[in-house]
């Protein structure tokens, strides 16, 4: 699991390889990712936005944008935690993701909550020791 903690807001991130979802011979690979989200500030928050930076095993970035997560756009409590679990397809075996959801305060400001990077590693990857 890899974890970040910006103004007070937990992301936790755990990557996990769809070996069902994927097909080495035509190169495509799956991964599923797990978020929680955690309020550990003093005040209510709403994610607004996500905004994602996937990369490919070639170095290639691929932004994504948009409102909320899965469709939604929760409000978080003080103490108040969120979970989902969405996925992510590419052309090579293995590659990261990172990026950040704008969250909205109650106190009207909007401020921007840090996704770690996580690696998306598939078993077919080649370890190269040095």
């Amino acid at each position: 699991m890899y974890q970040a903690e910006t103004h007070g807001v937990r992301v936790t991130a755990a990557p996990k390889f769809m070996e069902g979802e994927s097909s080495h011979e035509q190169r495509r690979y799956f991964w599923a990712y797990s978020i929680e989200i955690v309020n550990l500030s003093l005040q209510t928050v709403q994610l607004m936005t996500r905004h994602w930076f996937i990369t490919d095993g070639r170095g290639e970035v691929h932004e994504v944008r948009g409102d909320g997560v899965i469709g939604q756009q929760p409000v978080l409590r003080p103490g108040e935690s969120f979970s989902y679990t969405s996925g992510c397809p590419l052309t090579t075996p293995d590659g990261s993701m990172s990026g950040f959801y704008a969250m909205l305060g109650e106190d009207g400001a909007i401020f921007d909550v840090v996704v770690p990077l996580f690696p998306l590693d598939s078993p077919y990857v080649k370890k190269v020791l040095h």
